[in-house]
């Protein structure tokens, strides 16, 4: 060898004309379209897991209900018996009662979330420290808070019946009395959920236009007026969340009644979340298909009420503009 190189090695390969054309044409495309396409890259990796996450699961869920399987075994499709079934339920249907009273009892959240954001929103001295004892509840597990419930609801050393002494009356056992437990259960789970509402509003109120409040108070505006006329049309936003959160939190509850009754006494304070763990996944249960056929109702519960949410907002913005 006389250890030069050959002439095909001393010199790097060259893309010819003809591979360099794609290469060409491929940024001439990104080009043009780079502002329509960018949005899409970004947006790619939250797609693409809220499909894998999300979308197949229901997709999933929605042909499970068609079927009837106990998890371990053959499933055999028996089409919308499931459904058939669920219509004939009482016990599906006092699930669902039970759900409307969580969503007319969680709705108190959002007008008092806004009294405390308003009593809070102040530049006094210590108001930092009422703020965080305020939203301590946010921050505290949903099973502290029905454990703290449960006590608190004791019929026989519990607060409330020491309250309820005081004033001459007997102990009620809230829990364990089918009349009383849903609406036990709906106090206690306000309780994080006025926390959230607030937060939500302090947030609102931090974006208020202070030009606005003053030539409304040059006018002569205050108090309601200037709540309802000037501050409320600002708070918008943090509403539209407030609510779309609160009902779907008020639809989905599972976690308060799990700790606090277990849907007990007798079912009565069961919703559509808990019946649904009861039949597809609890020892009395085992059936999956029909467990996926309560889910799927619940499902589009809420897809009918957010979508409906969703439109009238959309609505209201193009009557703004």
């Amino acid at each position: 060898m006389t250890g030069r190189h050959s002439g095909a090695d001393a010199y790097p390969h060259r893309p010819s004309s003809a591979e360099s054309t794609p290469r060409r044409s491929l940024a001439a495309f990104w080009e043009r379209h780079q502002r329509s396409l960018a949005p899409w890259l970004f947006l790619a990796p939250a797609l693409i897991a809220f499909t894998v996450y999300v979308i197949v699961p229901v997709i999933e869920s929605l042909a499970l209900s068609l079927y009837n399987w106990d998890g371990l075994g053959k499933a055999s499709f028996i089409g919308i018996a499931n459904y058939v079934e669920l219509y004939h339920d009482p016990d599906f249907w006092g699930a669902l009662r039970n759900n409307l009273i969580w969503l007319i009892g969680f709705m108190l959240a959002i007008p008092a979330g806004l009294f405390m954001a308003l009593f809070l929103n102040q530049q006094v001295f210590g108001i930092r420290l009422v703020k965080s004892l305020f939203f301590f509840p946010f921050v505290i597990s949903q099973a502290v808070i029905g454990l703290v419930f449960s006590w608190f609801y004791d019929p026989t050393n519990g607060l409330l019946a020491h309250l309820l002494h005081l004033l001459g009356l007997h102990g009620i056992a809230v829990l364990s009395d089918g009349r009383y437990a849903t609406y036990g259960i709906v106090v206690a789970g306000l309780y994080p959920q006025i926390a959230y509402c607030m937060i939500l509003y302090l947030t609102g109120l931090n974006n208020v236009r202070t030009d606005l409040i003053e030539a409304a108070r040059l006018e002569g505006a205050k108090g309601w007026t200037m709540l309802t006329r000037i501050v409320l049309p600002q708070l918008r936003p943090a509403t539209f969340v407030a609510v779309v959160v609160t009902v779907v939190g008020a639809l989905r509850s599972f976690d308060m009644i799990s700790i606090m009754t277990q849907g007990g006494p007798y079912g009565s304070s069961r919703v559509l979340a808990y019946y649904m763990y009861e039949q597809a996944l609890s020892e009395y249960g085992f059936r999956m298909g029909y467990g996926s056929a309560i889910a799927t109702v619940l499902f589009l519960i809420m897809l009918l009420y957010i979508g409906f949410v969703l439109v009238r907002i959309y609505r209201q913005e193009k009557e703004h503009r």
